[in-house]
C-alpha cells in the first residue's frame, strides 16, 4: 500500500525529469504500479483510511512522485454525487494532450500537490477545454475530450510526466493575478 512516505517531495530529480513511454504488454510491476497508485486515490478520498494512515487527499499521483521516470498517471475525481459514477477513476499509460482550447482557466484556490509540503499562492492558467490520447492499462488506445476541473487535473498529471511542476506556470511578478478572459473554477 502506497502511503505518503513513498510520495517523493520537492528537490527528488525524477519530478524534473521527463518520463519514459511505457511499453505494452505492461509488466507485472507496471500493472502493480498502477492498481497501488489508484488504491491510493480512493483511500485518500476516504476519511477513515486516510486519517489512519495519514494520508493527504488527492485526485492524481503520477509515476515520477514515486521516483519512477516513466509515462504512468492515476485519475480518481468522484462525482459531486453519491449516486453517481465517478468523472475520472482510470489509470492512463502514456497520456499527451492532442488538443488544447485557446481559452484559459484557473482553480479559484489554486492547485495544490502531493510532493509540495507547503502552500505555494498563486494563480495557475491551464487550458480550459483539452483532448487527450492514452492508454489503458490493458493496451486499449483511448481519445478523451475533458473540459473545468477534470481538463485542469489531467494537465497537472501530464506535466508532472514531463518534470514540470505547477508552480512552474505560476506569474512570478504577480502571482495573484487572473488574466483577463480567464474563467475561474471554484
Amino acid at each position: 500500500m502506497i502511503t505518503m512516505k513513498d510520495i517523493v517531495r520537492e528537490g527528488h530529480p525524477a519530478l524534473r525529469k521527463r518520463g519514459a513511454k511505457v511499453e505494452f504488454p505492461l509488466s507485472d510491476e507496471h500493472k502493480a504500479l498502477a492498481k497501488e497508485m489508484l488504491e491510493y486515490l480512493h483511500n485518500s478520498q476516504d476519511d477513515e483510511i486516510a486519517a489512519k494512515y495519514g494520508l493527504r487527499a488527492g485526485v492524481g499521483l503520477a509515476a515520477p512522485q514515486l521516483g519512477k521516470s516513466i509515462q504512468m498517471t492515476a485519475l480518481f475525481v468522484p462525482s459531486y454525487y453519491e449516486d453517481e459514477e465517478p468523472y475520472l477513476d482510470e489509470v492512463w499509460i502514456n497520456p499527451r494532450i492532442i488538443r488544447e482550447s485557446v481559452k484559459r482557466a484557473c482553480l479559484r484556490e489554486g492547485e495544490g500537490c502531493l510532493s509540495v509540503d507547503r502552500d505555494v499562492p498563486g494563480m495557475v492558467v491551464r487550458a480550459a477545454r483539452i483532448t487527450v490520447q492514452y492508454y489503458t492499462v490493458d493496451g486499449e488506445k483511448i481519445t478523451r475530450k475533458l473540459d473545468g476541473y477534470e481538463a485542469i487535473v489531467v494537465q497537472h498529471e501530464i506535466d508532472h510526466l514531463n518534470g514540470v511542476m505547477f508552480y512552474d506556470h505560476i506569474d512570478k511578478e504577480n502571482p495573484l493575478n487572473i488574466p483577463t478572459g480567464v474563467n475561474v473554477l471554484g
